[in-house]
């Protein structure tokens, strides 16, 4: 009896220690684990050494730059139509960071594209339509007849537009240097280049491919509702080819009042330097500038309480030139473009440089004729 009940104490001490050492390899299995994952966040959270792209870029945005740019690899790329029938733009779609770069500088550089009604269109067929005048009235009495009223009439605006592009090159030691930025580098050349062709076209553009300017539209000196639809007022300086010699700043309030009252919230002058430089020295009576600085640098300088928009593309004052514009350009101009722009990548053309065919279809047009007035310096 006795060695019996040894032999079982015995089987119960042995049991207890093989599960003393499960748990023990249990807790040591998960102390491993939790070290492992200490390690883990340290070099998650540790910064990448200098010339490394950082870890948390855009898995999109990786493939666009490190593939395709900088090693010209096709592969799991996003490919887009080339036919202008569909409403996708042709080439490679260009990531979202580097197109977001593109549009704030334009609007940075671009004076007229600060002002004007920019509208993003899926296809190249942009249509506006313009009540041209308002719904006629009339007055009764209470029982009495009511005859049929006039019918405002429409006209269809189809801003012309064109395929604006850029095409700057990089040698590929340029592109393999990894302290080079890439989309920096690309993004301002395409955005410079496309500013300064737009901003051009958007003032004297012929419509024809591009843009239509608005200098270029039909001057007349009659009024609204008087002039055909879709020719701007203008009014003149006073004297051939310069301002008034007596009182030139009459002209300007000449100009100012031209246009109507509720165009005028929000109003802008459009000039170049050269003839703001001329405006900046005109006083009143007592001596006072009419031109006034701006106090900040959020806000622009003001002429006649008005903010004064520098747009290089004006002409500079000479006779019969439409060097000041003044008017609503939000309300009297549209800048129809597609939302996407296209790269094109082309290592073989001019070896051993790579180029960058930049695309991007864009259009305008004068929307509101009676929005947008000009200055003409001529005597009349």
């Amino acid at each position: 009896m006795y060695e019996v009940k040894a032999d079982a104490l015995e089987e119960s001490f042995d049991a207890l220690t093989q599960a003393d050492k499960i748990e023990t390899l249990e807790a040591d299995l998960a102390a491993m684990k939790g070290q492992v994952a200490a390690v883990q966040r340290s070099v998650a959270e540790r910064p990448a050494l200098d010339g490394v792209k950082g870890v948390e870029m855009d898995p999109a945005r990786a493939a666009f730059v490190d593939k395709y740019i900088r090693r010209g690899q096709e592969a799991g790329l996003e490919l887009k139509s080339v036919s202008g029938a569909t409403g996708a733009a042709g080439g490679y779609a260009v990531p979202r960071e580097i197109d977001a770069m593109i549009d704030s500088t334009l609007k940075a550089i671009s004076p007229i594209r600060t002002v004007a009604n920019v509208v993003k269109t899926g296809s190249a067929g942009y249509r506006k339509l313009v009540a041209a005048g308002g719904t006629p009235s009339g007055w009764a009495s209470e029982t009495g007849a009511r005859a049929e009223t006039g019918t405002p009439t429409f006209n269809e605006i189809a801003p012309p537009s064109g395929e604006l592009f850029a095409n700057p090159a990089a040698s590929q030691t340029m592109l393999d240097d990894a302290q080079f930025d890439v989309e920096a580098w690309l993004s301002g050349e395409i955005a410079h280049e496309f500013a300064n062709a737009e901003g051009a076209a958007f003032v004297n553009g012929s419509g024809t491919d591009q843009p239509k300017g608005f200098l270029t539209y039909t001057a007349t000196d009659e009024a609204d509702g008087v002039r055909a639809f879709g020719s701007l007022q203008y009014v003149a300086s006073g004297a051939a080819g310069a301002f008034a010699s007596s009182n030139p700043q009459d002209r300007l309030i000449d100009l100012v009042q031209s246009l109507k009252a509720p165009y005028r919230q929000g109003a802008a002058f459009v000039m170049n330097s050269s003839t703001l430089a001329r405006i900046r020295k005109f006083k009143t009576s007592d001596g006072a500038f009419l031109w006034q600085p701006s106090l900040s640098a959020e806000n622009p300088a003001t002429l006649l309480g008005y903010p004064v928009i520098e747009a290089e593309d004006m002409p500079d004052v000479s006779a019969d030139s439409l060097s000041i514009a003044f008017g609503n350009f939000q309300r009297g101009y549209v800048i129809a473009e597609r939302n996407e722009t296209s790269i094109l990548r082309d290592p073989y053309s001019n070896k051993p440089f790579v180029h960058f065919y930049a695309v991007k279809r864009i259009g305008g047009a004068v929307t509101n004729s009676e929005a947008i007035k000009l200055m003409k310096f001529a005597t009349s």
